[in-house]
């Protein structure tokens, strides 16, 4: 149980809740950010409400975040790797509840705080599936580290007042083809993973294609360690995952999306033969003090 006395965002570490919503905004009025900042820190509070900032945010606000950039261009990608126009993506919300009502009056809430000053770009509806699996029917975040390797995972420390606690999240919206996936024979899907979905055992003679061994964090030098806390969505006969991948910095996971796309070594993530991001979007989650968001760091 993550308690709400940390200087981080607890919702971060905190269980995949039953339900969720996820924001997306733009900047409107650029006059009016800081105001609409302000009135955010008042109903955000980083457990039920996990704020994420853009890089353009931060420029608008003439803040400097060490670590904060666009969602990178992976050149060299043997895939569609999205890139989500920063200018769309200067504000990001994760909603996190057991009632689907209570959060879209808390949605409606972050929208009334950032009044004229943000518009909503995407909003996406989430869920827990089976208690933690993807709609595909297999566990995610089965290596998510725990407890304390999960807090120096996730969370920047040693810098300073106002970046301790914080975080940065990598953010996609991935498509499952389930057509294409449900064509596939049950070898073939459990391959593709590198587990077995009946018991999330990792195969020992996994293909080399296999998305355990693109992305086994341990193999990576230095090791590639990030949080996941990603959720299923579902929109008329769409479905697929909204990934969601905390760290301390963005290195882990751009060194796991490089080897997924086949950019160091030529071989493909299996994933992508029944799975494709439509976005790609970076956040800088900032610490929290005294119980509420700490915008110090972008507010002067």
């Amino acid at each position: 149980m993550i308690r709400k006395a940390t200087h981080f965002q607890p919702g971060i570490l905190a269980a995949v809740p039953r339900a969720a919503r996820y924001l997306t905004f733009s900047i409107a009025q650029p006059a009016r950010v800081k105001g609409a900042m302000s009135a955010l820190a008042a109903v955000a509070d980083g457990d039920e409400v996990v704020v994420g900032i853009g890089a353009s945010l931060a420029e608008q606000l003439g803040a400097t975040v060490e670590g904060l950039k666009p969602f990178p261009h992976f050149a060299g990608s043997k895939v569609e790797i999205p890139v989500t126009p920063a200018a769309s993506a200067s504000l990001w919300c994760w909603i996190r509840g057991d009632d689907r009502g209570t959060i879209l009056y808390t949605s409606r809430a972050i929208e009334a705080a950032t009044g004229d000053a943000f518009r909503v770009e995407v909003v996406v509806d989430g869920f827990r599936h089976r208690e933690g699996r993807d709609i595909s029917g297999y566990v995610d975040g089965t290596e998510n580290p725990k407890g304390a390797k999960a807090q120096r995972t996730a969370f920047v420390a040693g810098k300073r007042a106002g970046m301790d606690g914080s975080s940065f999240v990598a953010v996609q919206q991935w498509l499952h083809n389930l057509s294409a996936f449900d064509a596939m024979s049950a070898r073939e899907q459990d391959n593709a993973v590198g587990r077995r979905k009946r018991d999330d055992v990792e195969l020992g003679n996994a293909p080399e294609s296999a998305h355990v061994k693109r992305t086994a964090q341990e193999s990576f030098d230095p090791e590639a360690f990030v949080v996941r806390r990603s959720m299923p969505w579902i929109d008329g006969q769409r479905a697929g995952l909204m990934f969601t991948a905390f760290a301390a910095s963005f290195d882990a996971y751009e060194a796991q999306m490089r080897r997924m796309a086949g950019i160091d070594d030529g071989v493909i993530d299996a994933l992508f033969r029944f799975t494709q991001p439509l976005t790609g979007t970076y956040y800088w989650c900032p610490p929290v003090k005294r119980g509420k968001l700490d915008f110090s760091r972008l507010l002067k």
